[in-house]
């Protein structure tokens, strides 16, 4: 009786240990400025016309000029490349045409001399037709990998999602996007016992494949990895309402993960951080998925989602009103339990420069924008450079969706006037935005050149954020517009005593709004096309040419 007593108290005391055994996100995330690299886009050093890792480690320098001190890396891992990597047939292993694992060592190593992290993006949730768990998983015969994926118990059966096919084993797959991407079997959060293949969390082989995740995690993070952008996130366990499983899932995934790598990050492609973060990611995108706050502030009516009107645009039709409650919602539900990520753009949507988005000025002012927030920002490679996103473009390796095409925002990074150092594939001109001079054609050496080129302004905006506290991720945020007063953006950013005013007027004409906030003196940091008066002690006037931006610094 007295050891059982013992044991029941053991429980009794361990059990709030363990329920707090998540350690703090790691300090560095704070400070994060991420950089995207596409790496089939981005540098190619052996001449096949597709990037490679040597050729991310050749530009290593340039994104620490840049202002960047991590980078997220697309899938690198061997496929067929139906769905551009995101289709993986050995987790453990660099895709050949990428190079070698012995490579993506070195990249750790050269990275990490710079002071750049780098985080792999880890497709958790499914695999490749072509995997040899999956091809396994269809045998007649019941063997290890037999309950890896989800498969009905008859080939007549075929429910939503679910995929047909001549299999030796007699069903049918559920997939996770692309037929070719069958589901990996994490279990159902309820499952239907009319249903015999919704097996629960707890059945062996949702377990299996939870350990095999993190087998995966550990080899990659002991190679030299910082973290990880996890593809579909919220995927994994299917049926769930309430995510109390999926929660559970990540929590214990996130305890393994930080118990062996307490500076290792996990960043949730999710689109809804106050629901990632309560699910125990540190980061998640404020982007298209899940809520149009995104979408109404970017999406014009060219590109991958087209809209037809959205507030950065010439035409001043648009609102920001939208943004500006689910983003301050985002931030209240986040709180510092983890932190938003709001980045230019990424490989599955339209660029900042697409349609009539396409002079030098408006691109300026979508770039404040980007990196004036208390979010963590990113910068899609060729962003800083004012690529465009480019419409017909054939499919190439899945791009083309029911709703666009995402190769117009995966074209070779251009690095020079040669359409694209190493790419031999590449046609220069098809590649290059209208700017407003020749001069300032997105490419990096002629940029570099130029100090008033976007590239220019893009590094002078990364070095203002980290020079002024108020502008750092997690700092506070109000926003002075109202559905009176549209246009400019006008926001202001504080921490302690120091303070920051933002202004942006996206709209093709001039605009004012009068705003309540005390100011003795108002001093430009950097500023184009708008003019800031303070009249009397607690209002400030502000008048703004067609497209502007600016920073102030309020004393």
């Amino acid at each position: 009786m007295k050891k059982l007593f013992a044991a029941l108290l053991l429980i009794v005391f361990s059990a709030p240990l363990f329920s707090q055994s998540l350690k703090p996100v790691p300090k560095w995330l704070q400070s994060a400025i991420f950089y995207q690299i596409y790496p089939q886009s981005f540098q190619d050093t052996d001449g096949d016309g597709i990037g490679d890792i040597n050729g991310i480690i050749q530009r290593l320098d340039y994104i620490k000029w840049l202002g960047c001190n991590a980078i997220w890396i697309n899938p690198c891992f061997e496929s067929p490349f139906f769905d551009a990597g995101y289709d993986v047939t050995n987790f453990y292993k660099v895709a050949p045409r990428y190079g070698s694992n012995d490579d993506l060592k070195n990249l750790f190593t050269e990275a990490h001399k710079r002071g750049i992290k780098v985080c792999l993006d880890l497709v958790a949730g499914h695999s490749s037709d072509q995997h040899p768990w999956f091809k396994a998983s269809q045998q007649k015969e019941k063997n290890e990998f037999s309950d890896r994926y989800i498969w009905t118990s008859d080939s007549t059966l075929k429910p939503a999602k679910f995929v047909s096919g001549v299999f030796e084993r007699n069903g049918t797959y559920r997939k996770n996007f692309f037929d070719c991407q069958p589901a990996l079997n994490y279990g159902y959060g309820k499952p239907d016992p009319k249903n015999p293949w919704e097996q629960p969390v707890t059945a062996a082989g949702p377990q299996k494949t939870k350990e095999e995740l993190m087998r995966i995690m550990d080899f990659w993070m002991d190679m030299g990895a910082d973290g990880f952008r996890v593809d579909m996130a919220g995927s994994l366990i299917k049926n769930d309402p309430g995510l109390r499983a999926t929660n559970k899932l990540w929590k214990e995934i996130r305890s393994h993960f930080q118990s062996k790598y307490q500076e290792g990050i996990l960043i949730a492609e999710w689109g809804d951080p106050s629901k990632s973060i309560k699910a125990n990611f540190m980061m998640d995108f404020l982007i298209h998925l899940r809520n149009t706050a995104y979408s109404s502030m970017f999406f014009n009516k060219e590109g991958v989602y087209a809209h037809d009107t959205c507030y950065f645009s010439l035409a001043g039709n648009g609102s920001p009103l939208n943004f500006i409650k689910i983003y301050e919602q985002q931030l209240s539900d986040v709180e510092n339990k983890g932190f938003l990520c709001l980045p230019t753009a990424n490989h599955d949507f339209q660029r900042p420069a697409s349609g009539d988005r396409n002079t030098m000025a408006q691109l300026k002012a979508a770039m404040t924008f980007f990196l004036t927030l208390p979010s963590v920002p990113l910068v899609y490679y060729g962003d800083e450079i004012g690529m465009k996103y480019i419409n017909g473009l054939p499919n190439k390796e899945g791009s083309v969706l029911t709703k666009g095409n995402r190769a117009g925002s995966r074209t070779p990074m251009q690095w020079d006037k040669s359409s694209g150092a190493g790419f031999s594939s590449a046609v220069a001109d098809q590649f290059y935005l209208p700017l407003d001079s020749s001069s300032n054609r997105p490419n990096v050496e002629t940029q570099k050149s130029d100090s008033t080129s976007l590239l220019h302004f893009t590094r002078k905006l990364l070095a203002i954020r980290v020079d002024a506290a108020a502008l750092q991720t997690n700092t506070e945020l109000k926003f002075y517009n109202t559905p009176g007063n549209l246009y400019p953006l006008v926001y202001h950013r504080r921490i302690n005593k120091e303070e920051y005013l933002v202004v942006i007027n996206p709209s093709g004409k001039k605009q004012r709004i009068n705003i309540t906030k005390k100011s003795k003196r108002i001093t430009p940091v950097i500023a184009e096309g708008i003019q800031v008066n303070v009249n009397g002690k607690n209002e400030i006037a502000i008048i703004t040419d067609a497209t502007a931006y600016g920073i102030f610094k309020i004393n």
